[in-house]
C-alpha cells in the first residue's frame, strides 16, 4: 500500500498501540493520514508522530467528528463574546452502564490460532503473552488493557477535551492529576472503570478573548486560571452534562439538565453576575431561566436505539445540521480532511490540535500509573 503511487492517504482504524507505527510509516511514503483517536498509547509516540508530521508536511486529521458539530461553533461564539464572564472551572462527565460500552465484546466464535495473527497484533505492546484463552480477550476487547490502548482516558475523555478545546482553545495542561479503579468489572482489565482526572492551567485567563481580559478584576484573591474536571464511571447511566462556569453566566450542554436538546446548550446567567446585574436587578434576566437556548434540530433522538448509539447521540457526536438538514459529522470531517489535502489548507483537528489531545490524555494517564501529579514542559517537551 505504502509503495503505491496511485495513494494519497490512508484512514487508520486499528487499535491505539499501532496508530503511532502506521502514522509514522504512511508519512515517510508520503501518505496523508486520517488517524481515529485517541492519537497515540503512550506520549513518547505522540512526539514521535508529531516530528515526523510536520518534516513531512503531510496532511493529518485526528477522528473527533465532534470538531464538525454545529454547537460547538455556538457556544465558542458565545464564550469568545464574554458572554460567561471569566470562566474558572469547567466540569466534564462520562456515565455508561452496560457491558458494551465497558468494552466487553463479543468473541468472534471462530476465533483461533489460524484467523488470529496474535503476533503482528501485540507487536508493538510492552507485555507479551502467548496465544490462548487470555489473548482471545484481550484481541477482542483490547480498551480494557493498557497494553493496546489508554482506557476511560483516550477513548472517551478525549472527545470531551476535544469538544472543549475546540470552545474554548484551552490547549495543553501545566498539570495533571488523576485517580479510580476496577470498582465494577473484576474481569482481568487493568484500566479503571471509575476514573477522574483534574487538569489545571494556572496561568489561563480562560473563556475570556484577548480584548476583553481585566474586564472583570478578581477582587478576593486568587489569579486569573483554570480547572477542567473530568469523571467517568462505566457503571451509571446517570446523565449529568458538561458545565462551562462563568462569573456571569454558565454553559450547560447535554445531560439531565437539558433533557431533548441533543448536541445543543444552553446559558443561564449567575445571580451575582456583573455583567447582568442591572439587568437581573430589574427583572429583565431571571438567573432560574436560561437566557440562550441552543437546539439543532429535532428535540427527539429518532433511529437511535443501542445503549453505544445512544450515549454518542447524548454528547451529539452521531450527527449535526446543515442548513437544516441531518448529517453525520463523520462524512463531514473525512471531507474536510480530504478538502484539506487538495488545498492544502489545515484541517479543523490537524496536527497541532491532535498534539494537545495526545499530550494531555498521556499526563491523565501517567499520573493514574504513577499516582502522582503530572507537570508539562513545554520548552523541553517531557512530562515532569
Amino acid at each position: 500500500l505504502l509503495a503505491n503511487k496511485e495513494i494519497d492517504g490512508v484512514i487508520i482504524a486499528t487499535p491505539d498501540h499501532w496508530h503511532s507505527q502506521i502514522t509514522i510509516d504512511a508519512a515517510k511514503a508520503g501518505k496523508h493520514v486520517y488517524c481515529e483517536k485517541g492519537l497515540t498509547r503512550t506520549f513518547q509516540e505522540a512526539i514521535d508522530i508529531y516530528d515526523t508530521v510536520k518534516e513531512t508536511g503531510i496532511i493529518l486529521q485526528l477522528g473527533h467528528q465532534n470538531r464538525q458539530v454545529e454547537a460547538n461553533e455556538k457556544a465558542k461564539q458565545i464564550i469568545d463574546q464574554g458572554l460567561l464572564g471569566p470562566i474558572n472551572l469547567v466540569e466534564l462527565t462520562t456515565n455508561r452502564n452496560s457491558t458494551w460500552g465497558a468494552w466487553v465484546w463479543s468473541i468472534h466464535p471462530d476465533a483461533n490460532r489460524n484467523t488470529i495473527d496474535w503476533d503482528m497484533f501485540q507487536k508493538p505492546s510492552p507485555n507479551k503473552i502467548p496465544f490462548g484463552e487470555e489473548a482471545l480477550k484481550r484481541f477482542f476487547r483490547w480498551r480494557c488493557w493498557y497494553d493496546y490502548g489508554t482506557g476511560l482516558s483516550g477513548d472517551l475523555f478525549s472527545h470531551d477535551y476535544d469538544a472543549l478545546n475546540q470552545i474554548m482553545n484551552i490547549g495543553i495542561p501545566k498539570y495533571a492529576s488523576s485517580s479510580g479503579g476496577n470498582y465494577f468489572y473484576r474481569d482481568g482489565r487493568d484500566v479503571p472503570d471509575v476514573w477522574h482526572v483534574t487538569l489545571e492551567y494556572p496561568d489561563t485567563y480562560a473563556g475570556i478573548p484577548i480584548s476583553k481580559r481585566g474586564l472583570y478584576p478578581i477582587e478576593t484573591g486568587g489569579g486569573p486560571g483554570l480547572t477542567v474536571l473530568y469523571s467517568a464511571t462505566l457503571s451509571s447511566n446517570n446523565s449529568r452534562g458538561n458545565r462551562i462556569m462563568g462569573h456571569d453566566a454558565t454553559m450547560m450542554m447535554g445531560g439531565q439538565s437539558n433533557v431533548g436538546n441533543v448536541g445543543g446548550f444552553i446559558v443561564t446567567a449567575d445571580s451575582a453576575s456583573t455583567q447582568y446585574r442591572d439587568r437581573l436587578n430589574s427583572g429583565v434576566i431571571n438567573s432560574k431561566y436560561p437566557i440562550y437556548n441552543y437546539s439543532p434540530g429535532s428535540k427527539q433522538i429518532d433511529g437511535v436505539t443501542s445503549a453505544t448509539s445512544q450515549y454518542f447521540a447524548n454528547k451529539g457526536l452521531l450527527y449535526t445540521y446543515r442548513d437544516g438538514k441531518r448529517v453525520d459529522p463523520t462524512h463531514l470531517h473525512i471531507k474536510d480532511w480530504l478538502d484539506s489535502i487538495r488545498s492544502g489548507n489545515q484541517p479543523k483537528c490537524n496536527i497541532e490540535v491532535a498534539f494537545q489531545e495526545a499530550v494531555t490524555c498521556a499526563m491523565a494517564t501517567e499520573s493514574y500509573l504513577t499516582g502522582r501529579r503530572i507537570e508539562w514542559d513545554p520548552i523541553k517537551r517531557k512530562l515532569i
